[in-house]
């Protein structure tokens, strides 16, 4: 998203969480550690705050960071919760890898899975 939007996306869901709370820009501006003019500068889309005053413009209007920067969850990668310890691992040591060492990694197990192997409990 570029900078721009991003200003004015920020600006628009700080004064709807605003209005929504019956709140004056004077009052959030106060709540934030920021003028009334400077704030409304925020609001209007005209100025980024820095991460620290987007935190607490968040806090003051109870609206979630991601909100005021309008992420939605399909951009933000899903989380490895549900592998298994050693594939988190495989994946934390694939991250640290040049791509083309990835690529690499990659034929070889494309490899591997092609290969029929017995299964080693049917034996038992």
């Amino acid at each position: 998203m570029e900078s721009d939007l991003l200003q004015k996306t920020i600006g628009e869901v700080a004064r709807a969480a605003r209005e929504g709370l019956g709140l004056t820009q004077a009052q959030v501006a106060r709540q934030v550690g920021l003028t009334p003019p400077v704030y409304g500068r925020v609001e209007r889309g005209g100025m980024m705050p820095s991460v620290p005053v987007l935190r607490a413009i968040a806090v003051a209007l109870g609206v979630p960071t991601d909100a005021l920067l309008d992420v939605s969850s399909s951009e933000v990668p899903t989380t490895h919760k549900d592998l298994s310890p050693e594939t988190r691992k495989v994946v934390g040591l694939l991250r640290t890898w040049p791509e083309k060492k990835v690529e690499v990694a990659g034929d070889v197990l494309r490899a591997m899975d092609a290969l029929t192997v017995p299964d080693a409990t049917s034996d038992r």
